[in-house]
């Protein structure tokens, strides 16, 4: 199967969803930024040195979803009918976190722009508090729900109270264990197969026991998923990237328990 943004020569190409038909579509993702708790006292109480900071930062973060395409490579510029940035102040977590809703009528999805929302509303908030607390730190970003599109609605609750279901047929003549998606107790890593890539192998997520992995990083999760289905020979595809965490990795790259690990094309936007 062929990689949509990827033309027959390989090279990246922005996908034509003119033949696509028009639904409602909508993307909610999430963030957050930590600080100390007398900087989020200051900002619960507009006494920080720039302003009105959570007014400032909805503003960029709705300016940011609006301007995706420029940001993102061959993202769709959309016309987007809703974005939405709510703050909760969070005093026992010393955090805020950040929401963002985007909608629109069309033939491509929300996600990117709700995410974009949300990375730079995050971003604006510790430029408006960096006066007084350099330590900040942003993270756990990530997507809440979608709606809309063939691919159909996807939430994230949802997605992680699935019950264990098996990927790999397990074979009591040769002893295979199945690989499942779901919760273990056992020390374990969690791989997200994404794009077009959760196509060809048949599955988006599933958990792999720690004490199968060849050796402790990306490379010995790579041959215990080879082990276990051949369809996962894919994953030596050199054009493919890999995340630890959200954070660009390679076969080195050292895992522990709990860690996600997820597998994607190189372009995955629009």
């Amino acid at each position: 199967m062929s990689l949509t943004h990827l033309d027959a020569r390989g090279a990246a190409h922005m996908v034509d969803v003119a033949d696509k038909p028009e639904s409602r579509r909508e993307a909610s993702a999430s963030g957050c930024i930590r600080m100390r708790p007398e900087t989020l006292a200051l900002l619960a109480e507009q006494g920080l040195p720039k302003g009105d900071v959570l007014a400032t930062a909805r503003i960029a973060g709705i300016q940011a979803a609006k301007r995706t395409h420029e940001l993102i490579p061959l993202c769709h510029a959309l016309p987007l009918s809703k974005v939405s940035i709510d703050f909760e102040l969070d005093s026992a977590a010393s955090c805020v976190r950040v929401t963002a809703t985007c909608r629109l009528n069309g033939r491509t999805g929300v996600e990117m722009e709700a995410l974009t929302a949300v990375s730079i509303a995050c971003l604006t908030l510790y430029d408006m508090c960096k006066a007084v607390d350099k330590d900040m730190q942003i993270g756990d970003i990530h997507l809440n729900t979608k709606s809309g599109g063939v691919s159909g609605d996807y939430s994230r609750a949802d997605t992680y109270a699935e019950q264990p279901t098996p990927i790999v047929a397990a074979s009591a003549e040769a002893g295979r264990v199945a690989l499942t998606l779901g919760s273990q107790r056992a020390p374990s890593v969690r791989v997200k197969c994404l794009a077009e890539l959760r196509e060809r192998l048949g599955t988006s997520e599933l958990v792999v026991p720690f004490d199968e992995l060849a050796s402790a990083d990306v490379a010995g999760l790579k041959s215990a998923l080879k082990a276990q289905d051949e369809r996962f020979n894919e994953l030596d595809d050199k054009r493919l990237l890999c995340a630890v965490n959200q954070s660009i990795a390679n076969d080195a790259t050292p895992l522990t328990h709990d860690d996600e690990v997820a597998f994607f094309p190189p372009v995955t936007g629009g």
